[in-house]
């Protein structure tokens, strides 16, 4: 898919289980004015959801791209991202995360509690952000998707069968698509 040409309509988010969230996508190579659309759509969509945090294939882009939106001082845009983990150890394990691709629910997910996020921007300028605690965890769970993988997938034990056995009685369970409205 490509990206889209106008915000006229939001994209709709791609739910758990399309393929598209399965597979790690590809790095960005053409910084243009479509890059620049997709990632316009990709904050709109995120704030009509509303989310944290959006990664180009939960919108059906196979693009290695993501936005965020955590607070005052902690938003933005990642093309090609990559994240280390800094020491500081795990988040507290009541730490829930939620998706907005498996909507209306949430488990805790172990995550490093302070990441290096780097990659480039729009123009292709290299960025860097330290992150710690929430932020540090919305930039892992966007990484993951980016890498194909989605949280539940994170989980172990009871918790990822309560997880499965949650989303299967889910109204938007086998749906490919949730619409959003700004």
């Amino acid at each position: 898919m490509t990206a889209p040409a106008e915000i006229d309509t939001l994209p709709p988010l791609v739910l758990y289980g399309q393929p598209v969230l399965h597979t790690p996508t590809a790095p960005v190579t053409d910084f243009d004015d479509n890059l620049r659309r997709l990632i316009d759509a990709m904050f709109a969509t995120m704030a009509a959801a509303p989310g944290v945090g959006l990664a180009a294939n939960q919108v059906g882009v196979g693009l290695r791209v993501f936005v965020y939106d955590c607070g005052p001082d902690a938003r933005g845009h990642m093309i090609n991202p990559t994240v280390e983990r800094l020491p500081g150890g795990l988040q507290p394990d009541d730490e829930e995360e939620g998706c907005l691709s498996v909507p209306g629910l949430s488990y805790p997910t172990p995550r490093a509690m302070n990441v290096r996020c780097g990659g480039v921007d729009l123009h292709g300028s290299p960025i860097s952000v330290e992150a710690t605690g929430y932020l540090a965890r919305c930039f892992q769970h966007e990484v993951d998707h980016l890498d194909g993988m989605v949280y539940v997938e994170r989980l172990g034990g009871r918790t990822r069968k309560q997880a499965l056995r949650d989303m299967k009685s889910c109204d938007w369970y086998g749906q490919a698509l949730l619409p959003v409205s700004a």
